[in-house]
């Protein structure tokens, strides 16, 4: 996949079946210094459908692992963001779910200071 230039890509993997990584489902996180860092889904391969959102942008980040998950070290990150065309945004079946979760909830929270932004919690 090919990003804009100057960008660099600081994390990618595929979705996995059985540990290995057999689909056409690509992450990444991409920065570029000093101006954005946004999250990539790419699936496809005749047809591709490319989604992103701005790191800070995201709201919330679930870590979910099925005992498959578990016996195969993969787990599925479930980000969900303000963003309207991908509320809800899967990496599946990644493998080392805790590192890149830890990884991308650091950064948002960099990108959220950096731009100024909160979260407006309202308790029922």
């Amino acid at each position: 996949m090919r990003f804009e230039k100057g960008a660099e890509v600081i994390w990618h993997d595929r979705k996995r079946r059985f540990g290995l990584p057999l689909s056409f489902y690509r992450y990444y996180i991409v920065k570029k210094e000093g101006e954005w860092v946004k999250i990539f889904r790419h699936k496809g391969f005749l047809t591709s459908i490319i989604d992103e959102i701005n790191a800070y942008r995201c709201l919330d980040i679930a870590l979910i692992q099925t005992l498959g998950d578990k016996i195969f070290r993969t787990g599925t990150i479930e980000i969900i963001s303000n963003d309207e065309r991908a509320p809800i945004f899967h990496f599946r079946h990644i493998k080392n779910p805790h590192e890149v979760r830890d990884m991308l909830s650091n950064i948002i929270e960099v990108e959220r200071r950096k731009r100024h932004v909160g979260i407006t919690e309202i308790q029922h």
